[in-house]
């Protein structure tokens, strides 16, 4: 079999790669490992450049019709008594422009609704049930069941996430750094009116709530490492209990979950490969960099990978400029971004992962500061949206600590979308050149 890009790894940053790719008119071949759901939990917070990206593919409408939108997210601070000691809100509308929202969209409803849109095209061959097992210097050797097969191609792409074969084979090594936490995460029924982002936290504990459609809510709880096998053991109404103390919105709807099965630990880690490139391959989302979940954006971020990455392989081979070298283009554009959202989540982990009263102070203040501040916020909700990246300086580090007094004027519109990646800063090789 032949083609021009094989892609390993049919999820949504996969996908994205896949369709981006098969509207400019390259032949691709997909091999998925999966023939059902993925049983864990992924992403399912979209991003407002994600939904940029969609909308450029023709997908924004589908996908809005079929999420939740959430233009707010609710910090909430808890005393020891659980009362409501400080509230901040982190808001989307601070945006100027069409992408001023975030959307809660099911995970494998967002895959299934682009799996239909590349299967529409002739050029897009999908392999269910197949799996990647290495390469040689110019197939990919497959197998799917007793059968074993090759597919010859131009480029080879792995989205196969943070155990990839395609990083394997291209010699990356990566260093893993873990958490004292983990989480457990579930999806359950919610009350109708509840339609925003929510994060309630007390200086021991955490939870985030992300309502998605159909009247669902996915949850996540912070937990001490080690602990989810003890907790286990409890009665499930202990789970409950941990849910409605902090949400007391969520009772009558938690109870809902009658056993432990659904309820999934997620472990968080972050690494950063060193390199995305080698010869004719690439790596994109998870396979490259993974990201603690805090802040939601390793599906953003491999979407955005998969955004670069298409146009620029499109335009090499409709430039007749198939050189791998420039597949550095997609490095380039994309390793100083992915390494900036991994020190912003990483950062807001330590925020939280910590059962001390004075970081529960300190993160509190933080908040409130971030949202008074109209130019702090701005740049929060920017570099979480994906839109653009201004990074904090030292005079607003001393705002947050209340050492500056917080800054009253806003910006103009004008001046908010200066800061927004335009289209030479995605696709800069349009007006530099391929070779």
């Amino acid at each position: 079999m032949k083609t021009q890009v094989f892609i390993s790894g049919g999820g949504i940053g996969g996908l994205a790669l896949a369709l981006k790719l098969v509207q400019r008119d390259v032949d691709v071949v997909m091999a998925e490992r999966l023939k059902a759901k993925a049983p864990t939990y992924k992403g399912e917070l979209l991003q407002p450049k994600s939904m940029q990206i969609f909308d450029g593919l023709g997908m924004y409408d589908e996908i809005t019709a079929r999420g939740n939108e959430i233009k707010i997210l609710d910090m909430l601070e808890l005393s020891s008594s659980l009362q409501v000691r400080d509230q901040s809100f982190m808001d989307y509308s601070v945006l100027p422009g069409k992408y001023n929202a975030a959307f809660m969209v099911h995970h494998e409803e967002l895959k299934e609704i682009l799996l239909k849109a590349a299967a529409e095209y002739k050029n897009f061959h999908y392999l269910v049930g197949t799996s990647c097992t290495g390469y040689t210097d110019k197939k990919a050797l497959l197998k799917s069941g007793k059968e074993q097969f090759e597919v010859e191609a131009d480029f080879f792409f792995g989205a196969e996430g943070r155990a990839s074969v395609t990083r394997k084979h291209m010699d990356i090594e990566i260093k893993q750094s873990t958490y004292n936490h983990h989480f457990l995460t579930v999806s359950f029924p919610r009350p109708e009116n509840f339609t925003d982002g929510q994060i309630i936290s007390t200086y021991n504990r955490f939870l985030g709530l992300f309502p998605l459609p159909d009247n669902q809510v996915r949850s996540v709880y912070l937990i001490p490492e080690g602990d989810y096998k003890e907790l286990r053991e409890k009665p499930i109404s202990h789970f409950h209990k941990l849910y409605t103390d902090l949400a007391p919105a969520m009772d009558g709807y938690v109870q809902q979950l009658k056993d432990w099965k659904k309820i999934q630990l997620m472990i968080p880690v972050m690494f950063h490969a060193p390199f995305y490139v080698k010869d004719n391959k690439a790596i994109i989302g998870d396979a490259a960099h993974a990201v603690h979940p805090m802040a939601g954006e390793g599906m953003n971020m491999a979407i955005q990978d998969a955004d670069i990455l298409g146009e620029l392989t499109a335009d090499m081979i409709s430039r007749y400029k198939k050189n791998p070298k420039n597949l550095k283009w997609y490095e380039k554009v994309r390793y100083k971004r992915a390494e900036h959202v991994l020190q912003l989540s990483h950062l807001a982990a330590l925020a939280y992962s910590y059962p001390f009263k004075p970081v529960s102070f300190l993160r509190q203040r933080t908040f409130e500061r971030m949202e008074e501040d109209p130019i702090l916020h701005f740049k929060q909700m920017l570099n979480v949206s994906g839109l653009g990246m201004w990074k904090e300086n030292v005079r607003d580090r001393f705002i947050q600590g209340g050492i500056m007094p917080v800054r009253l004027r806003n910006l103009p519109n004008e001046k908010k979308e200066l800061r927004y990646y335009t289209q030479e800063d995605d696709y800069p090789w349009k007006d530099e050149g391929l070779r």
